[in-house]
């Protein structure tokens, strides 16, 4: 296990590596399972070793929204702030593919910050990307008009997911960007005849160009 976190968390210590082999679990998961659900308390952290994550909010209704994503070196922030205060969770969490994690027990995470500086200095980057990301996501999505929100969502997709070929229907998007599924459907149609995007079949969107 210890070859895959030093991997996928090149900066943290051979101490700490140690420690995180010593007291840590590796975990895979398969694409569309739900890691957490609004509501439970969370039982570790999770460190992303490789795949992709999804983490959303529900409002009261039930409505999801759209977060962030978690990538290969990387935990999320939000966990991390209920799990030390133990909290219940305000988010839900996604699997997007087939994606391995490291579970941290929570009962050493703040022992970990006073003895590890290298888990010290990755937990609080970890709350600073997250909240540059959340700024950068709410200038997207709350201030801009929905072919603006529409684009910033694709070229997102694009490049988290390193393709030009994105598996996404109509009715994802437009629950992802709170929306209606005839409103992206018009929006999608526009940026096929401006020769930005190319429908496929099974669901699938080539991306050809987004700039405007």
């Amino acid at each position: 296990m210890k070859q895959d976190i030093q991997s996928a968390f090149p900066s943290f210590e051979k101490s700490l590596l140690d420690k995180i082999e010593e007291e840590a679990e590796l975990k895979t998961f398969e694409g569309g399972e739900v890691l957490m659900k609004t509501g439970q308390y969370f039982k570790s952290i999770l460190l992303i070793v490789d795949g992709l994550i999804k983490i959303y909010r529900e409002d009261d209704s039930g409505q999801e929204y759209f977060m962030y994503y978690l990538q290969p070196g990387q935990a999320c922030a939000l966990s991390m702030i209920s799990a030390s205060k133990q909290e219940k969770s305000e988010i839900m969490a996604k699997v997007v593919e087939p994606t391995t994690v490291i579970a941290v027990p929570l009962s050493v995470m703040d022992k970990w910050m006073q003895d590890y500086k290298s888990w010290y200095h990755f937990v609080i980057e970890t709350y600073r990307k997250r909240f540059e990301e959340l700024l950068n996501t709410l200038d997207h999505t709350a201030f801009r008009s929905m072919d603006e929100k529409l684009l910033f969502y694709l070229k997102r997709e694009q490049e988290i997911k390193k393709t030009n070929i994105l598996s996404i229907n109509n009715t994802e998007i437009a629950q992802e960007l709170n929306s209606s599924r005839e409103v992206i459907s018009r929006l999608m149609k526009k940026l096929a005849e401006r020769g930005m995007i190319r429908v496929l079949k099974n669901q699938l969107i080539e991306i050809l160009s987004l700039d405007i």
